[in-house]
């Protein structure tokens, strides 16, 4: 049996924010492969994000 293949919407680049914790500021997207999102916050350094789990908002500079 084959899985759905997941896309995100995000590219490197694009400045995002996690609606759970607003406490680590914006966040740069560094990667988007499949569902894996490798994000830099400000104040939380780098998180991988399961984008199947977390809808990040994107935000403008």
């Amino acid at each position: 049996m084959v899985g759905r293949v997941f896309q995100s919407f995000l590219e490197p680049g694009q400045m995002v924010r996690h609606p759970d914790y607003p406490e680590w500021g914006w966040g740069q997207v560094q990667s988007a492969i499949a569902e894996r999102v490798t994000v830099t916050f400000e104040n939380q350094g780098k998180v991988l994000i399961d984008a199947t789990r977390v809808h990040l908002d994107t935000v403008e500079p």
